[in-house]
């Protein structure tokens, strides 16, 4: 298997849209530097959080570039280059590799769901075409598809699979991978609120959708869990956990792109069909900002 690309916590970045509804590149970057300066080890772009789902071909391998431009080598930029489309995940993939992303993360397929056979094809033909690692990525809640802890164990064994977003929540799964897969196959959580139980099961950390509005404290949180200081992250993930719950109330990214709004940061409103948040969740992410005692417009 491929080397641990990173270990911590990687932020899924949201992608900036401007009020007509283009990617502002310009506050992308500035999102990049403010999140490297914040101890962050490693950024996401164009996963689910960058709604990739609605990023054409050419806004997606601009987003990735912008990001490992704004980087410049500082963390590990961790592209999402998943598709339901093999060969289009290879060329999103090359593309990625292309202009400068330093691994590879690959969703599993939804819609035309496969086997686990199937899926055992899907990321080795992938893996086979890349020069960068790749980070598998497990959600079955939005693909309708779930990795079996023995397909990880097939997978692992490829020179280029250096582990997985792990989102489905299954935690005797997770065990069961880490014996069958050895420590060098990097298990992330795939959800901040797994962070320290994931850590407690040997994982490697976290690719976060909070750290986009609190990097520090994430990586923070991280750090503690990783250390071996379980106490300690308990403690902070308590603190953290209604924010990490409200970023939950509606579908990612609607949530934190609200959120990073009331922070001042020109998040812009996600790309249909996802909607603008309610002013329910708008009235909890305020109240539960404030009482992190975050300034909130």
């Amino acid at each position: 298997m491929a080397k641990c690309v990173f270990k911590g916590v990687a932020t899924a970045l949201i992608t900036p849209f401007a009020e007509d509804g283009s990617v502002n590149y310009d506050k992308l970057a500035e999102l990049t530097h403010t999140q490297i300066e914040q101890g962050i080890n490693a950024l996401v772009p164009c996963g689910t959080t960058g709604e990739k789902s609605t990023l054409r071909h050419e806004e997606h391998v601009r987003v990735i570039e912008t990001v490992v431009k704004a980087a410049a080598g500082r963390v590990p930029v961790i592209a999402g280059t998943g598709s339901n489309d093999t060969l289009y995940s290879v060329e999103l993939s090359q593309a990625a590799v292309a202009v400068g992303a330093d691994a590879l993360l690959t969703v599993t397929p939804y819609y035309n769901k496969t086997s686990q056979s199937g899926l055992i094809e899907h990321f080795t033909y992938i893996a086979d075409r890349v020069t960068k690692p790749l980070i598998l990525y497990n959600i079955p809640s939005r693909t309708g598809m779930n990795i079996l802890p023995e397909t990880y164990a097939a997978l692992s064994r490829h020179p280029m699979i250096a582990g997985v977003k792990e989102a489905n929540g299954d935690f005797s799964a997770m065990a069961r991978t880490r014996m069958l897969c050895g420590e060098d196959f990097a298990i992330y959580a795939g959800n901040d609120d797994q962070t320290l139980p994931v850590a407690s099961l040997g994982g490697a950390g976290v690719i976060s959708v909070l750290s986009n509005l609190l990097p520090g404290q994430m990586a923070n949180l991280t750090a503690l869990a990783l250390g071996g200081d379980f106490a300690g992250a308990l403690r902070l993930q308590n603190r953290l956990l209604p924010l990490m719950n409200a970023l939950l109330a509606d579908v990612n990214p609607i949530p934190i792109k609200a959120a990073m709004t009331l922070a001042g940061f020109a998040a812009g409103r996600c790309r249909m069909p996802l909607a603008a948040p309610s002013p329910a969740l708008t009235g909890r992410l305020r109240q539960e900002m404030a009482a992190l005692g975050l300034a909130v417009n």
